[in-house]
């Protein structure tokens, strides 16, 4: 099915658009919330929570892209688990990414609260100076939490080559923060 099909079915309060939107994105929800915590239980509750937040949107939400509304959705639900279980001292999976993004810029985006203003400004435009092949990659370490192992795999490189790479790509990240007169 289609998503303006489902995106249909929501609006026309039609209960399987849960289950067409659970068997087409799904599996994208499901491993994105995976990415950020480590507790499979806790994801899935998130993807649940997803649905919920889905349903309750639509109408009057007409998203341009489903699965790119269902991801912020999903990855907003899992941060907050995973503030609430670092809270109560049950650490994830995000922890390493978390700290690799505090090298390069300030520790409130790093803890993603910052989603707007001039810090935003300053790294979209980072972004869009990047080789495609670049950004892909970051944006998928950084947004959708994927491990390094897991991009140098896909890429026929090892581990180590990856984590140099994003490493560099960070570096150049609070370079540019830097000039733009961020404070890191």
């Amino acid at each position: 099915m289609e998503d303006s099909e489902i995106i249909t079915l929501y609006h026309k309060r039609d209960e399987s658009a849960i289950a067409e939107t659970d068997r087409k994105h799904g599996g994208f929800c499901r491993r994105l919330a995976g990415n950020i915590l480590t507790s499979r239980e806790d994801a899935e509750e998130c993807v649940n929570d997803t649905w919920l937040a889905a349903w309750n949107s639509m109408p009057p939400e007409w998203p341009d892209s489903l699965k790119a509304f269902l991801g912020r959705i999903v990855r907003n639900l899992a941060i907050s688990r995973y503030r609430r279980n670092r809270a109560a001292k049950r650490y994830s999976g995000i922890e390493i990414m978390l700290s690799e993004l505090g090298e390069c810029v300030p520790e409130s985006c790093a803890e993603l609260e910052v989603g707007r203003g001039e810090l935003a400004e300053a790294i979209s435009g980072w972004l869009s100076g990047l080789e495609p092949e670049d950004r892909r990659l970051f944006v998928r370490r950084y947004w959708y939490g994927e491990s390094a192992a897991e991009l140098a795999k896909e890429r026929g490189e090892t581990a180590n080559k990856m984590v140099k790479r994003m490493q560099r790509l960070r570096n150049s990240l609070r370079k540019r923060l830097e000039e733009e007169g961020e404070e890191i």
